[in-house]
C-alpha cells in the first residue's frame, strides 16, 4: 500500500442456514442470498463452487487494480478468469490444486500480461489467504 493512501472497508461476512430438511442458504452481512445445491447434478452454487468463484472474482478485480497500478487502465478491455481445481479423494477432504486461467483483453503484449496477472495474484486477498496459514476462530453457541 502506498503511504498515505486509505483503504475503504466494507462490511464482511457470511451466514449458512440448514434445517433438517431443504436446501442451504448463505447471507451476506450486505444482504446478498444465495440458496446452496446439494445434488450432483442440481444447477447452481455448492460450497466448492463459492470458492472458486471468490477466488475467480477477486482475481478478475485484482487484475483491474493491477492494471491501473501499471498506469495501463487506458488500454485494459477486461479479465476474463476461470477457475477449477482438484479435490482429495479421500478424509480430510480439501482441495489439492486451484487452476487457474487468466485472460486479459486490451494493447498489451505477452510481458504486460504477465505483470497484470501476477500482480493480480499479489493483489487477492482471497489468494493471498488460500496460499496463507489464515487462524480458525471457532466459537460454539446454543
Amino acid at each position: 500500500m502506498v503511504d498515505g493512501a486509505k483503504v475503504k472497508l466494507r462490511p464482511v461476512g457470511a451466514k449458512a442456514k440448514v434445517g433438517r430438511l431443504g436446501r442451504p442458504t448463505v447471507s451476506s452481512v450486505t444482504g446478498g442470498s444465495l440458496e446452496i445445491v446439494t445434488g450432483v447434478s442440481e444447477p447452481g452454487f455448492n460450497p466448492i463452487d463459492l470458492l472458486y468463484s471468490s477466488l475467480a472474482a477477486c482475481l478478475a478485480l485484482s487484475a483491474r487494480i493491477a492494471a491501473s497500478r501499471l498506469g495501463v487502465l487506458d488500454r485494459f478491455e477486461g479479465v476474463a478468469v476461470d477457475v477449477s481445481g482438484e479435490k482429495s479423494a479421500d478424509e480430510p477432504y480439501r482441495i489439492l490444486r486451484f487452476d487457474i486461467s487468466i485472460e486479459i483483453t486490451g494493447a498489451f503484449d505477452d510481458a504486460a500480461r504477465d505483470a497484470i496477472a501476477h500482480m493480480a495474484e499479489d493483489i487477492c486477498t482471497v489468494s493471498n489467504t488460500l496460499k496463507g496459514n489464515a487462524e480458525f476462530a471457532l466459537s460454539i453457541t446454543g
